[in-house]
């Protein structure tokens, strides 16, 4: 469901961030993006998220949560399926179909979501991925640093 939203990051230079005092909550460590037949949008996260781990030389277990968001649920169940995925390392405390698609927001939502996930369950790697729409989507992973 389309909800009401707003959201901000602030992205800076490791250094910036310890020059200005600021406590930086974790570092962007790769992304990447897919795209496919609109008709197959269901798997274009899985396919991202795939292009992503072997970019960072990581395997899906090695990821201790994932921020999938989807329009439709049956995005994040062939997600769990096709990357053998327990459900407690998904969408932790609700996927978009619960907690809604903020307008212009909801890529900033699921990174502050999965960010706040790592931090609470003392967890470090997470992967935020997005369907785009007609077909694509894209992940990207974070490192918590705290």
């Amino acid at each position: 469901s389309i909800s009401d939203g707003a959201a901000a990051l602030v992205l800076m230079r490791l250094s910036a961030a310890e020059k200005g005092g600021h406590v930086p909550l974790a570092k962007i460590v790769g992304h990447a993006s897919h795209a496919q037949e609109p008709a197959l949008f269901t798997t274009a996260p899985v396919f991202a998220i795939n292009k992503l781990l072997e970019k960072l030389n990581w395997k899906a277990a090695d990821v201790d949560l994932y921020e999938i968001n989807e329009a439709f649920a049956v995005v994040t169940m062939a997600a769990m399926r096709d990357l053998e995925l327990d459900h407690q390392q998904v969408n932790r405390h609700g996927g978009a179909c619960a907690l809604g698609h903020p307008i212009g927001a909801s890529g900033a939502r699921i990174i502050v979501t999965l960010l706040s996930a790592l931090q609470r369950y003392d967890m470090h790697k997470g992967i935020a991925a997005l369907c785009i729409g007609g077909g694509e989507a894209t992940a990207m992973a974070f490192e918590r640093l705290n």
